[in-house]
């Protein structure tokens, strides 16, 4: 007697094998989900390169503004300012013991913010730096309200700033910080 192969076996292996229509669909399904998931994941990448810059951007700004606003506030008045061209300084000195000058200078074609202090060496405060925008205010507001710009350094009690920096991120994806503040001399000498 010859045993052969029941049909039951082979119906069976052919079962379990796929088609070639059925392999095709699952190769174009899983590049489907594949492509899916990476493009996920590139952005999720992207986004976190671009909030740790945001992060590093603020917490120098917030920096320099501190280092800024003390020295300011301690200020007995301004010295000078330059509000236009491609370099912006405002100057403001302090008749307290020790007596001091601090120059915060922007220069627009290397995107540096630097501070100077009587006595030391220059600082550099902030790099990548697009812009330095601020005004002089006299001490008292008008009737409405309003502070009134003035020329006069040493009538100077309220100065307004704002500065942008940027910066470009190894996925070239470009992160602005914009920073505002008001600060008052405390120790305007009148």
């Amino acid at each position: 007697m010859i045993d052969r192969p029941s049909n039951q076996t082979k119906s069976n292996r052919q079962a379990g094998a796929f088609s070639l229509v059925e392999m095709l669909i699952a190769a174009g399904v899983a590049t489907i989900v594949l492509t899916m998931t990476m493009t996920i994941y590139m952005f999720g990448l992207r986004s976190f390169a671009a909030i740790g810059n945001y992060s590093v951007m603020d917490s120098k700004s917030r920096q320099a503004l501190d280092l800024m606003l003390k020295e300011i506030r301690q200020a007995s008045k301004v010295v000078g300012f330059q509000t236009t061209g491609t370099t912006r300084w405002l100057s403001v000195a302090s008749t307290n013991s020790p007596a001091a000058t601090n120059t915060f200078t922007w220069d627009s074609t290397t995107g540096l913010f630097t501070w100077a202090r009587t006595g030391q060496a220059t600082r550099t405060l902030l790099t990548g730096c697009s812009q330095w925008n601020f005004g002089c205010y006299l001490r008292a507001p008008d009737a409405n309200g309003n502070f009134v710009a003035t020329t006069d350094g040493t009538r100077t009690k309220l100065i307004n700033m704002s500065w942008s920096c940027s910066r470009t991120n190894v996925w070239r994806v470009n992160t602005e910080s914009v920073v505002t503040a008001e600060v008052v001399l405390r120790n305007l000498q009148e």
